[in-house]
């Protein structure tokens, strides 16, 4: 139900926002997660909290995923659920750089139907519904027009770039960009500021749910790392890698790279 459920998400993303940007970066405090996962801060905590309340009151119905929050099978069980990153980008939080953003999306049946990627500090509110398109402070996106993949911009890290991962050993020339929020690139891509993202890592559905559908109601493709649809929602909430494009970039980029190992 996008057309229901993305006022509630862009009031849920600004109320998120409001708590974040309540606290220093660099003064909150943090913790490092077990197993080298990264660190959290009592910001994510608190707007992880908020969003809990606000979000499953308003929808006690949906199930719930959520980068702060413990996992169960309970959401399994739920057709619909959200899934949520309280702040993607953390490190940058704690370091009191701006590209950190709130990731905020809701699955039916697998596929994301309504999504809010939300940078409180550069007042910067992407949004879509399925079928809806896609939305930069309300103002319509439209992923770039660029047709080859000499003159494209892609969002990548240098580790993707690794010969190892390119068919005959040599990775396309492209000009590489970055940024730390998985959910900020992909709404890069979506308003036509980039060409491109890829990460060949595993990736965890919150940081890449809300973008998703950014990118593909602006116009672009979006696949894992095997050329494959994107499903939500799974039993280990994770996604093999990750193409965001440009249909002409992420053709090229899909061809040459090498298949995933079986």
């Amino acid at each position: 139900m996008p057309a229901a459920d993305l006022p509630l998400l862009i009031d849920a993303a600004r109320a998120a926002g409001r708590i974040a940007t309540s606290f220093t970066g660099p003064d909150a405090q943090r913790w490092d997660k077990p197993g080298g996962a990264g660190p959290v801060t009592e910001a994510d905590l608190a707007v992880n909290d908020m969003l809990t309340d606000m979000l499953r009151t308003a929808r006690p119905g949906y199930g719930w995923l959520s980068e702060e929050s413990e996992d169960t099978a309970t959401r399994l069980g739920r057709d619909t659920v959200f899934i949520i990153d309280p702040i993607d980008g953390t490190r940058s939080f704690v370091e009191g750089s701006k590209t950190w953003a709130h990731s905020i999306a809701v699955a039916e049946g697998g596929q994301i139907t309504a999504a809010a990627v939300y940078l409180p500090m550069l007042d910067k509110l992407y949004t879509a519904g399925l079928g809806q398109g896609a939305a930069l402070n309300g103002a319509p996106l439209a992923v770039s027009d660029t047709e080859r993949m000499q003159d494209c911009s892609v969002l990548v890290t240098k580790p993707a770039m690794q010969p190892h991962h390119w068919r005959d050993g040599t990775p396309p020339a492209l000009k590489r960009g970055h940024r730390p929020s998985l959910a900020y690139r992909l709404a890069l891509v979506g308003e036509g500021r980039f060409d491109g993202m890829l990460t060949l890592r595993d990736s965890w559905e919150w940081d890449i749910a809300a973008g998703a559908l950014i990118v593909s109601e602006a116009g672009g493709t979006i696949t894992d790392r095997a050329g494959l649809p994107l499903r939500f929602n799974n039993p280990h909430p994770t996604l093999d890698g990750v193409i965001a494009a440009t249909p002409v970039v992420h053709a090229g980029l899909f061809a040459a790279l090498k298949p995933p190992s079986p």
